[in-house]
């Protein structure tokens, strides 16, 4: 096995993470659930700090926040991979 890019593997976790937000915020939008499920989606996104469901500033914050954490999972799960290999 080949070690692993944090560039690539770290923009491609970034990138799932944020399509993921998206589908997760527009889930919050549409009434699939009964009135108490929708408002514990909605506060479910206010754990997250400065988050105040649907405004401009927070989805851009929860979308920083996403990021962020994407990109430490992908540096975490790259130094696991890298450091487990076995030299020939």
């Amino acid at each position: 096995m080949r070690k692993l890019s944090l560039k690539k593997y770290g923009w491609k976790c970034a990138l799932g993470a944020e399509v993921a937000y998206g589908i997760c915020l527009a889930g919050g939008l549409l009434p699939l659930r009964s009135a108490k499920g929708i408002e514990l989606h909605h506060e479910l996104f206010e754990t997250l700090p400065g988050f105040a469901w649907i405004s401009f500033g927070s989805v851009v914050l929860g979308a920083v926040y996403v990021f962020a954490f994407a990109w430490a999972f992908a540096s975490y799960f790259v130094w696991m991979h890298n450091s487990s290999l076995v030299g020939e």
